[in-house]
């Protein structure tokens, strides 16, 4: 008895069967999504995508499944912070994280 299998290529967004499809992933908040698209499917992703990607910033070639995104810190005087916080009666280490919530009442204070 012989076995022949056949393994039929088809665009995800246009349902047309190509011998060119290609498997393409993204991210959006966290969640990693994967697509199959012919190569004129995949411009208008690119094209969609380009506005975007011009303006964003990279921040890195993925993560495993699971992993906590890391968020990028931003210019902030922590001692300036610590100083604000502790004349507001926060308490608040010497070292080490500012908490989230004194972050947030110091951007809202300033």
């Amino acid at each position: 008895m012989a076995k022949k299998v056949v393994t039929i290529y088809t665009d995800d967004l246009t349902n047309q069967e190509s011998s060119e499809v290609g498997t393409h992933t993204f991210s959006l908040d966290g969640v990693s999504y994967e697509i199959d698209l012919a190569p004129d499917s995949f411009d208008k992703l690119l094209d969609a995508l380009r506005p975007f990607m011009e303006n964003g910033r990279k921040a890195g070639r993925g993560r495993r499944p699971g992993a906590a995104a890391k968020r990028p810190t931003p210019d902030v005087d922590t001692a300036a912070i610590r100083s604000w916080a502790k004349e507001q009666g926060f308490q608040v280490s010497e070292r080490g994280r500012v908490p989230a919530h004194v972050r947030e009442a110091y951007e809202k204070a300033h």
